[in-house]
């Protein structure tokens, strides 16, 4: 398994996104359909340039491979010449193909996987001016996009608040959203991984209380997805892929934390998670997307698989006698690569299957959304966690 993985991410998944650089105006292309056809006028998106930028800077960092410290360097640059508001301070929600601003929105989500990655360039780099970059960012999210209650959302170019339709769907508009949180505490604990400044710690202790005590249904073993200014759950909701996910991240940011007391009221709610998403969506070796008002919704999005890989392996971790996961595990490695792998040539993986498997055709390569962060990070910690 570990080897077929490592194959994967050498052979396919590093040399499909060297292929989208942009030699002539930076960056990455931002739009691959369906057909394989790559569009490069189409808009880059920040957050996939973030991504881009986590990816082969941990790329590099598990491989040693100067070429990717080198696709890291082109990625940060784009980042730093063209996604950047140097004026009112942040990161744009996105470009043009040829890095001027297309759209202006400051999005706490977009925010903060700029610091994730900034702060695992600079791991990979040495580079400082990506440390400060990332602390300029941290001083954002912290001033500008949270209030006495927690994290907001959406605001526009100058940080007057805005709609959230970005990180809202179901038919709700949240005001606060499960999902934003949780990459604003990934974020903080890639930053507290690399500094270890208390600063961070404090932020880091006041988010995992919230998820506790805000965010977590204790009687549905999971969490909530959408909320009101005062968490106020909008919407029966049950982000399969989401729980999955946040059972192993939390779980990561408790283990570089390390604080005993946040550990212990965390560290059952992380089980929970895993145990009740596993025993509600898991069948045939993969993760259905979610529930919503009780009805499941079946379809096997990408990064829910390769986030369910990771939660198992997590879960495994903490309690090795458990045999039958380990065969899950081997299930949904098996399914990615029997069906979510795209084997035809300049491909990557589908971005969805319907309930018999099938790639959902339409649904594009490469977009804002479509990116190497959750395959690639699965191939990177299945090495980092079995090699």
């Amino acid at each position: 398994m570990l080897q077929r993985i490592t194959e994967h991410l050498k052979k396919d998944l590093i040399p499909f996104w060297e292929n989208l650089r942009d030699e002539k105006f930076g960056g990455y292309y931002g739009y691959m359909d369906y057909d394989r056809k790559t569009d490069r006028t189409f808009s880059k998106g920040c957050i996939l340039n973030s991504r881009i930028l986590w990816f082969f800077s941990n790329a590099y960092l598990t491989l040693r491979e100067e070429t990717l410290l080198k696709d890291a360097d082109h990625a940060y640059r784009f980042m730093q010449q063209h996604c950047m508001d140097r004026e009112n301070g942040g990161i744009l929600w996105s470009v043009t193909y040829d890095g001027k601003p297309d759209d202006t929105t400051k999005h706490t989500y977009n925010q903060a996987f700029a610091v994730y990655a900034l702060s695992s360039y600079y791991d990979a780099s040495g580079n400082p001016e990506a440390l400060e970059e990332a602390w300029k960012l941290f001083d954002v999210i912290e001033k500008k996009c949270r209030d006495e209650k927690g994290y907001l959302e959406a605001f526009d170019i100058a940080w007057k608040p805005a709609s959230n339709e970005k990180l809202s769907e179901n038919g709700v508009n949240a005001t606060r959203t499960m999902n934003t949180l949780l990459h604003v505490f990934e974020a903080y604990t890639e930053l507290y991984r690399v500094t270890k400044d208390e600063r961070v710690a404090e932020r880091l202790r006041r988010i995992l209380i919230t998820f506790a005590d805000k965010m977590y249904n204790p009687e549905l073993k999971r969490q909530e997805v959408f909320f009101d200014d005062d968490y106020n759950s909008l919407i029966d909701l049950h982000s399969y892929g989401h729980d999955i996910e946040t059972s192993w991240l939390i779980d990561r940011g408790l283990h570089i934390l390390d604080d005993k007391a946040i550990s212990e009221k965390l560290a059952p709610i992380t089980d929970a998670l895993a145990e009740e998403t596993i025993r509600k969506a898991f069948r045939n070796g993969s993760l259905y997307a979610e529930c919503e008002n009780g009805v499941d919704k079946k379809e096997r999005i990408w990064w829910v698989q390769a986030e369910t890989v990771l939660g198992l392996v997590n879960y495994f971790t903490k309690h090795p006698e458990d045999q039958e996961i380990l065969k899950k595990i081997r299930e949904a490695v098996d399914f990615i690569f029997r069906y979510l792998v795209d084997k035809r040539e300049g491909s990557e993986w589908f971005w969805e299957l319907d309930d018999s498997y099938a790639p959902v055709e339409g649904r594009p390569i490469v977009e804002p959304w479509k990116c190497p962060y959750h395959n690639g990070r699965m191939c990177i910690e299945m090495i980092r966690r079995l090699g």
